[in-house]
């Protein structure tokens, strides 16, 4: 059996830190894990600057429900969902992403979650689990799937390592530069011919 692992955000919808950045005027909220590999790092941020002007999960909603997918993202994974298994593994939270994934036809999604207070105040952030794209792949591997993954930024290459296959997806030029190994696509055909060679790869070796 195939299986197909992306990435969420930067890959099928806009990044919602960067959204939220833009329309709050807070440019240190722009940065994501293209910027700083270290996840923990990010959102102990994140949070602080939420708390310092007040902010929490009302606010980020009300911009997430202005966003929609990235264009042509719902007709690539209706397409992909086609011919192989498929599965989100994101470092989102599913407070964040439910609208995103009623645009996108429900497909499966691996997140985290946050501990939100009755006033909206986002106290603390769960992760699912450490390292969690790329225990999900080894999880799906010892499952006996062949798994392609794709993803963006510096928390998705331990996936891209882990999978059998793993290609770049409209990442930026310093992630490009430090893994090399990883083939880089930019738009959606181009990366579901990258995935169709990767199985067909696969199934030659």
């Amino acid at each position: 059996m195939r299986i197909v692992c992306l990435d969420l955000e930067g890959v099928l919808i806009p990044e919602v830190w960067i959204n939220f950045a833009e329309r709050t005027g807070i440019e240190e909220l722009r940065l994501t894990t293209r910027d700083i590999p270290d996840y923990d790092e990010l959102m102990t941020r994140r949070l602080a600057i939420l708390d310092e002007h007040g902010l929490g999960l009302p606010q980020i909603q009300e911009v997430i429900d202005g966003m929609e997918p990235l264009p042509g993202a719902a007709d690539f994974l209706a397409a992909l969902r086609a011919s192989y298994q498929l599965v989100i593994l994101s470092d989102t939270f599913y407070e964040f992403a439910e609208p995103f994934m009623r645009k996108l036809g429900w497909p499966t999604l691996f997140c985290h979650s946050l501990q939100v207070a009755a006033d909206g105040h986002i106290e603390a952030y769960r992760l699912r689990q450490q390292d969690q794209k790329r225990k999900a792949v080894a999880a799906l591997k010892d499952l006996a799937f062949q798994v392609v993954a794709s993803g963006d930024s510096y928390n998705d290459t331990t996936m891209l390592a882990e999978a059998h296959a793993g290609i770049l997806f409209r990442a930026p030029n310093n992630v490009i530069a430090e893994f090399p190994q990883y083939p880089h696509t930019t738009e959606y055909p181009a990366l579901r011919a990258a995935i169709d060679a990767a199985f067909e790869s696969l199934a030659e070796g």
